[in-house]
């Protein structure tokens, strides 16, 4: 019988993307398993996260931190470095509880002061290196832009930074092999090859929704409109444009032969907003200039819990008759991301971003028996089957408009018959290498082999190395603040 553990997780934002719902999946799924689970987070906003994060289902600790997330839209890793450190100083208070293992993901800083003060050993999930990202999207086999002077200087003790700490941690895991290979190449000093723990699902999440007609959350989304629907955060790097321009090519395209229904498409860009990031607000401004710039009409609109307030751009193609083209859906519920998926009108999910880490749409979307039309770089060669036909469960393809044109035309025009077979592809495929409890197996594996190998010892030369980096960090921060 394996032992039952006392985890905690440590996430810098909690709020509504890839990364925060796969905390709290693999939260769900330990939390089911019997083991004792809180969530430590330096930023929690009940009007924008996953719902288990608010209604009591997950113990969620949010550690106001003294600093601000950027100043003027700039330092934001810094100042993320700073926040975890006063998450981290709140762990190691006397009156905070023991745990017999720290689950770490997105920021690394925090391991060896864990490690040290609380002799605790640490498993570190990594869903990208940070170092990749600084710089805008990654593109896989060409060199990282170098940015300015100023840039370089400010990033190289940031980038060496992440990787000595991470380098501490006792497991490291990574989301898909793609991740796992860019790790190896730009993590030279770790010897480790990160171990693959695919993000699971909770199948039980994306049954058909019965709809309430007195559910306006519901009721103002759905339509009998045949639907393209995308799951993203309306971050620059998500690249949801290349959807709006395949949509708009694809009405031009349609063949003659298909029924008149589909003349009447529609597209739902539903994902996580937060008015806090400068990316956000900027590309839903540019997300909306490309559907004016196509002719094509629009609205946007929040579920009824959100308390994000909706963004005032000029919206000169914003529809008044109801049926707008385009439907954007700001940081969605559950229930509605539930209705989407599995409503009868609704013909494929669009997966837009190039080199995702893993990326957990496509997963979302095969188990609920979607088509899906993904880039064929990153996560989704690991989630979707393209060829060989008869295994199929969606189509890769090139981030092309033109290209992403033709392979919805193949799928708006499948017949029932072909909708049907590979529904049961995409459902199976789905259930049997992505689901929560599978993701939870692996971890609690990997999980109980970290506790394993028992309490840490500390060199005290790590001691005086990372008292003077904390010494010289707050020195910094102060000097901004």
């Amino acid at each position: 019988m394996p032992r039952k553990l006392r985890i905690a997780f440590i996430h810098p934002d909690l709020g509504i993307g890839g990364a925060e719902r796969l905390v709290v999946d693999a939260a769900l799924g330990l939390q089911k398993l019997g083991h004792s689970v809180d969530i430590y987070t330096s930023h929690h906003d009940p009007g924008h996260c996953f719902e288990e994060t608010r209604d009591g289902t997950l113990r969620v600790h949010y550690i106001v931190p003294p600093f601000p997330r950027a100043i003027k839209g700039k330092l934001h890793i810094l100042f993320s470095h700073a926040r975890q450190l006063h998450l981290t100083s709140h762990l190691l208070s006397p009156s905070a509880p023991s745990y017999d293992v720290y689950f770490v993901d997105q920021l690394s800083t925090c391991i060896p002061f864990l490690r040290m003060g609380a002799h605790t050993r640490v498993l570190f999930y990594c869903h990208f290196p940070d170092k990749l990202l600084a710089d805008g999207a990654y593109v896989d086999g060409k060199a990282r832009p170098r940015g300015s002077l100023l840039k370089r200087l400010y990033r190289l003790p940031m980038d060496t930074l992440e990787e000595v700490t991470t380098r501490q941690a006792d497991t490291i895991l990574a989301n898909s092999k793609f991740t796992a290979r860019v790790f190896k190449e730009h993590f030279r000093s770790i010897q480790t090859i990160p171990r693959v723990v695919y993000p699971g699902i909770n199948l039980d999440a994306y049954v058909p929704v019965n709809v309430d007609a007195g559910d306006a959350d519901i009721t103002s989304i759905l339509s009998e409109r045949p639907t393209l629907l995308s799951l993203n955060r309306f971050e620059q790097k998500k690249n949801v444009a290349l959807g709006i321009d395949a949509f708009a090519r694809l009405r031009k395209v349609l063949p003659s032969s298909v029924d008149s229904s589909l003349r009447r498409l529609r597209l739902v860009l539903a994902g996580g907003y937060d008015p806090r990031l400068m990316d956000n607000v900027k590309n839903l401004e540019s997300l909306l200039d490309s559907a004016n710039k196509h002719g094509l009409t629009y609205s946007i609109t929040t579920p009824s819990t959100s308390t994000v307030v909706l963004p005032s751009f000029n919206q000169s193609g914003a529809s008044t008759s109801g049926e707008p083209d385009i439907l954007f859906l700001l940081n969605f519920s559950t229930a509605q991301r539930s209705a989407l998926l599995t409503a009868p009108s609704t013909l494929a999910l669009l997966y837009t971003p190039t080199n995702e880490h893993f990326g957990i749409g496509p997963v979302e979307g095969m188990v609920c028996g979607l088509p899906i039309l993904a880039c064929n770089t990153g996560g989704p060669t690991e989630s979707v089957v393209d060829q060989p036909a008869a295994e199929r469960t969606g189509w890769l393809r090139p981030p092309d408009s033109e290209v992403w044109a033709e392979a919805l035309v193949e799928i708006v025009s499948m017949s029932g018959e072909e909708r049907r077979e590979l529904a049961e592809r995409a459902k199976r495929r789905a259930r049997e290498k992505f689901g929560m409890e599978a993701m939870a197996r692996d971890l609690e594996i990997a999980l109980q082999e970290t506790v394993a190998m028992g309490p840490v010892p500390t060199p005290l030369s790590l001691y005086a190395i990372l008292a003077l980096f904390l010494a010289l960090l707050v020195c910094f921060v102060r000097a901004f603040v």
